[in-house]
């Protein structure tokens, strides 16, 4: 059974003025399960991790001070995020989302988290709206309980996994692949093992072409044993923050050719949403629940 990690927003609302758009974490469940794509069973609800999973990735010291509301106002500028302690838990409980979401990769082949992909967060700091980043979480949790010990990142968001890159820029054993926009946040990108810049204005044709040519041969050299793949909608032409011009069918191209070829190769993925900031809340849902309409007809 398709497994999702969701928690849903009304268990700790966030306060007025969090900018970012959470609107798409409570319809995209109920778009899936009105359509017939989920049931309730395929949901289940994370908790707070045990903080020492945490600290596999990020320093103690910015931790610390995260969770006690201690960052400074250059560092709370900087994450997006008006700091609170709502903000924090939901952070936290996403990282277990993503978690406990492998060992239903590991059982079934896939699993999702609705929410995740907050690639933007480094070892020791919060930025662009990432303050925890739950696939590296997860990354070293797999290798920490002895479930993997390759693990291939691929980060198919428009913005460069920057944070990514920097927590595992001197570990082989995870490899970290990001395509994303060339003109796009971050401006100063840090260097992934292997970092693709698509150029502004490109549409389908040209990103699968890029993607198609690269992914197959990547795994087939990097041999891993586990994928989280990072699937954010915003490379969308109607993206407000996005540059590039795939259409909704190209995004859904996308997402099937990554989860074919993991299901082929029999390799456990596990996807976290990431981004996507159209204008109309209706194309968000509509690119995001291609991901699991496709895990379902690939999987199950």
């Amino acid at each position: 059974m398709l497994k999702i990690a969701y928690h849903p927003i009304y268990k700790h609302p966030l306060p007025e003025g969090h900018r970012f758009p959470m609107e798409k974490y409570e319809l995209l469940p109920r778009q899936l399960i009105h359509e017939g794509t989920c049931s309730d069973a395929n949901f289940f609800e994370p908790e707070f991790p045990d903080e020492k999973y945490i600290l596999n990735v990020h320093e103690t010291d910015y931790f610390k001070r995260l969770r006690d509301l201690k960052l400074s106002k250059k560092e709370i500028r900087k994450s997006g995020f008006p700091l609170s302690a709502a903000l924090v838990k939901r952070e936290m409980i996403i990282a277990d989302g993503t978690m406990k979401a492998v060992h239903y990769s590991l059982e079934n082949g896939i699993s999702f988290n609705i929410a995740g992909g907050t690639h933007h967060a480094y070892t020791n700091r919060a930025e662009a709206f990432c303050l925890l980043n739950d696939q590296a979480i997860a990354a070293r949790y797999l290798q920490q309980e002895n479930l993997a010990k390759r693990i291939l990142i691929i980060d198919l968001d428009v913005h460069q996994g920057n944070g990514t890159a920097e927590i595992f820029q001197n570990d082989p054993s995870i490899f970290t692949f990001s395509m994303h926009g060339k003109g796009n946040y971050p401006f100063k990108k840090e260097e992934s093992d292997l970092d693709i810049e698509v150029p502004d204005g490109s549409g389908d044709a040209e990103y699968l072409k890029l993607l198609k040519d690269t992914l197959p041969g990547l795994i087939k050299e990097q041999k891993p044993d586990f994928i989280f793949y990072l699937s954010g909608v915003d490379i969308l032409e109607t993206d407000k923050l996005g540059r590039l011009s795939c259409s909704v069918n190209g995004c859904k191209e996308r997402d099937r050719f990554v989860l074919q070829t993991c299901h082929d190769l029999n390799i456990p993925v596990q996807c976290s949403m990431g981004g996507g900031y159209s204008k109309e809340i209706r194309v968000i849902i509509e690119a995001h629940a291609n991901t699991y309409r496709l895990a379902k007809e690939i999987y199950f």
